[in-house]
């Protein structure tokens, strides 16, 4: 997943340990200082994940660093943040998850259109040991196929 300049924060490590399968725009509950420290960059979604239990779904240990102006209303760094979607996306998405055992990972923070912070999530299998070395592998065959065409 390549990084766009409309991203505020992502998950690069996501599309090398897991197959992406299906994505999903979610909408995201968040407090003030939440989306000043966002638009400083200030988050981080390395170990962070989805929890699909019950009627909602959660974003997990997602980091979101302290606004440094905050002061006494500043927020906890790693709270549980709600994700707001469409029914039927959750049943959808509760169903693979349940069904297959597949994972809900989150794949980036981004400011849409209207400025609102929104989420994308993909539903994702795991890859083997040996699937990322292979995609290792295809990468750097890219990479050189590339350099010697310059």
């Amino acid at each position: 997943m390549k990084s766009t300049k409309s991203d505020l924060v992502s998950n690069r490590r996501a599309s090398y340990d897991y197959e992406i399968l299906e994505t999903f725009e979610a909408g995201i509950i968040l407090l003030g200082s939440e989306i000043k420290s966002l638009r400083n960059h200030g988050g981080s979604l390395q170990d962070s994940y989805v929890d699909v239990r019950g009627e909602k779904i959660t974003l997990l240990n997602c980091s979101i660093t302290p606004y440094s102006h905050g002061g006494v209303f500043n927020h906890e760094e790693r709270r549980p943040r709600q994700l707001l979607l469409h029914k039927r996306e959750m049943a959808q998405i509760r169903r693979l998850v349940h069904e297959k055992g597949l994972a809900v990972v989150p794949l980036s923070i981004y400011l849409n259109k209207k400025g609102l912070a929104k989420v994308k999530i993909a539903v994702a299998k795991g890859k083997k040991a040996y699937d990322k070395r292979a995609a290792l592998k295809e990468k750097e065959d890219n990479r050189s196929i590339r350099n010697l065409d310059e």
